[in-house]
């Protein structure tokens, strides 16, 4: 059977990889110290919740509970919610776009997921018996 999360996980170490060097090389003469320190927040935590995701994808091996599955859907999106709204703010402002900051409002919401997604684990690590 093929673990959903675990490839998710996998394909999300690698963009964070190659988006962490994007931004170190090409975003550095583009965007200000504060910008480009917003960018690497989003690669940062990019990172930390793609091995979260990981880990999940590992404990749905050998346990099958429903919050282990909620929280790889949290992880997932928070990823898509808080990295990639950095993201995208920061690849705006280096094209030159500024009337797009409406889009730091969507960070918050993945910061929700990433939250929710711990508490998850942690209900499932109470409710898993082997």
């Amino acid at each position: 059977m093929i673990n959903k999360t675990l490839q998710i996980a996998f394909v999300s170490g690698a963009l964070a990889v190659a988006l962490g060097a994007f931004g170190a090389h090409a975003l550095r003469s583009l965007l200000t110290e504060q910008q480009l320190h917003t960018y690497n927040t989003g690669v940062q935590y990019h990172f930390y919740h793609t091995i979260a995701l990981a880990i999940t994808g590992v404990l749905k091996l050998h346990f099958s509970h429903r919050f282990l599955r909620y929280a790889g859907i949290l992880f997932t999106t928070g990823l898509f919610l808080f990295s990639g709204s950095l993201y995208a703010m920061s690849f705006l402002k280096a094209a030159g776009i500024d009337d797009m900051n409406w889009l730091g409002a969507i960070t918050p919401l993945g910061g929700v997921c990433f939250i929710a997604a711990w508490i998850c684990l942690l209900i499932a690590a109470g409710k898993i018996r082997k």
